[in-house]
């Protein structure tokens, strides 16, 4: 994360020290399916390896037909990616058509677009910025009609290793969780980048888990439907906290219901609202479940529904759950589980709203820690942090269950997926 410092990059599930786990000597080619040379040796074979590999020859622009547009957040403490990348998938088939360097950035770990989609935000996951204990929030005009980046500015995030950022539904701001500060903030975007800060709100406490909830972890900061609360997940204090948002001011005030608690230790992450808006999902990273809630629109309240393990019968070894997205449907839902490299898919009952884990598909690579959903619901995209690479499947509209494609692609330390349209 810091460019000086001997902590290299936050690594998810812990602080890493020394040379970052990502492999580098991976190029990005037009074929639908890639292979990656495996650097396991150190020193003159790395260096070759991050020679080799230059951003300019991932080619050019493939011309636009039936495909998506993605973005790709990455880590680049690791001395080969350099930012934000751009992508094609074809939305029929789930192939890989194209990539290039959209912006160059450090260590952009979380993307998000303004409702009009001409404004891309991104996190830069630093511990140290301009000699203060804090990352940066960078933001982007998005040419609508090319897919180009073009950087407006940026502005300190008010604490360390922000992971997580969220815009509001009038464009006008956005919300970040910064892991490291144990805090969120909101911050104004304005057409010199973001502006001072409307909202700073310290998390306070600690839970069971001393190595990772000594203090505050902000992960996650999301708005609900309606745009008057937003509710954060953190990791450290097992609590999710509901703010009343005021849309004009870009402020945050605790809700009638200020926080609920999830079971000690389970170390909530990142949070999803079903297409209704009437249940919250929630990602617990440190005791591997998926948590369900009844969501109260008018007061932000919460009450628990169910918890259940996001591992198959049997499973052992250790295991991080990190994404978690809803089906558009709002008939299933999935989850990455790091350690296991698995998605784990979960259907949702109609009626009762109960959710059983119905497949557990291994995803093809290595520490799965993002993914995304295509907007039709056709296809789900795996970033690989560990394996620097992206899959594809299809997902099957009457069940659920996902069906690799074959379709992979190489990018360095890959650590968000975010479709444009």
């Amino acid at each position: 994360m810091c460019r000086d410092a001997p902590l290299v990059r936050w690594d998810a599930h812990v602080v890493r020290w020394g040379a970052p786990d990502v492999r580098p000597g991976v190029r990005v080619s037009r074929h639908v399916r890639y292979s990656r040379r495996d650097f396991l040796g150190a020193g003159a074979v790395a260096a070759l390896g991050m020679a080799a590999w230059k951003p300019e020859q991932l080619g050019a622009a493939h011309p636009q037909t039936d495909v998506w547009e993605l973005y790709v957040g990455t880590y680049t403490a690791n001395g080969v990616s350099r930012g934000i990348y751009r992508m094609e998938v074809e939305r029929a088939t789930g192939a890989f058509r194209a990539a290039t360097l959209a912006a160059e950035t450090r260590d952009p770990s979380f993307l998000a677009l303004t409702p009009d989609r001409r404004t891309l935000v991104a996190v830069n996951e630093l511990v140290s910025y301009d000699d203060k204990p804090s990352g940066a929030l960078t933001t982007f005009a998005r040419d609508v009609g090319t897919g180009a980046l073009t950087r407006i500015g940026e502005r300190a995030s008010l604490g360390g290793a922000p992971c997580y950022a969220s815009i509001d539904a009038t464009g006008a701001h956005a919300l970040v969780a910064n892991y490291v500060g144990g805090n969120v903030a909101v911050f104004p975007l304005g057409a010199r980048g973001p502006g001072e800060a409307t909202a700073q709100v310290q998390h306070v406490g600690s839970g069971p888990n001393r190595a990772r909830q000594a203090g505050p972890h902000a992960h996650c900061i999301l708005m609900d439907k309606a745009n008057r609360f937003a509710l954060s997940a953190d990791l450290g204090i097992d609590r999710i906290r509901v703010y009343r948002y005021d849309a004009t001011r870009g402020t945050l005030t605790p809700a009638r219901q200020p926080e609920v608690a999830l079971p000690p230790g389970a170390g909530p992450r990142h949070l999803a609202f079903a297409p209704d808006g009437g249940t919250v999902y929630v990602a617990n990273e440190l005791d591997s479940t998926l948590a369900a809630f009844r969501y109260g629109s008018a007061s932000g309240s919460l009450v628990l529904q169910q918890v259940l393990s996001t591992r198959p019968a049997g499973a052992a070894g250790d295991n991080f759950p990190a994404d978690l997205h809803v089906h558009p449907t709002g008939r299933f839902v999935y989850l990455s589980n790091r350690g296991d490299n698995t998605i784990a898919v979960f259907s949702v009952a109609s009626g009762t709203g109960r959710l059983a884990l119905v497949q557990s598909v291994a995803t093809g690579g290595h520490w799965p820690r993002n993914f995304a959903i295509d907007p039709a619901g056709h296809l789900l995209l795996v970033a690989h942090q560990r394996s620097d690479s992206i899959t594809s499947f299809t997902i099957d509209a009457r069940t659920g269950h996902l069906t690799r494609t074959g379709a992979e692609a190489s990018v360095p330390a890959p650590v968000c997926l975010l479709f444009s349209a």
